[in-house]
């Protein structure tokens, strides 16, 4: 089974195109910091790179939600591709097909941006404390 997860930060803006055939796909790089290990010279963490691409509406919603900077968790299957750089070295890239796309970043990051658009409020009872993000439940009500 070929399955990756990974959660990290994009390092660009996405980029959306569309295929001849009438596809859409985004594509967008996610930076995964390793954990504990950093880089000797700046104290950086070490981070691992992951080209992602997303097709149709998967897509459409990344190139729509997501930003520079927003943290996500990508699930799909990964490949390998080698090439030549520049100074002649043999490199490999890692690049993920998206099945699933989850935005972690916190709303109020997405709204300073413009980039996500909050739901419209529930009728749901709101918590004592706007803040906490729990609603109180009566210890009644509880099934154990």
């Amino acid at each position: 089974m070929n399955r990756l997860t990974i959660i990290g930060n994009l390092t660009r803006d996405p980029e959306q195109r569309t295929t001849p055939s009438g596809a859409t796909v985004c594509s967008f790089t996610v930076a995964v910091n390793r954990r504990g290990r950093r880089d000797a010279q700046a104290g950086q963490p070490e981070a691992d790179f992951f080209r992602v691409s997303a097709w149709n509406q998967l897509g459409d919603n990344c190139a729509r939600y997501l930003a520079k900077g927003r943290k996500v968790a990508v699930v799909g299957p990964v490949s390998v591709h080698t090439y030549q750089g520049s100074d002649g070295q043999t490199r490999a890239s890692l690049e993920v097909m998206a099945n699933d796309v989850e935005f972690l970043s916190s709303r109020s990051e997405m709204e300073g941006d413009g980039g996500y658009a909050a739901p419209a409020a529930s009728s749901a009872p709101a918590a004592e404390t706007p803040s906490a993000g729990f609603t109180a439940v009566e210890t009644d009500e509880l099934p154990f």
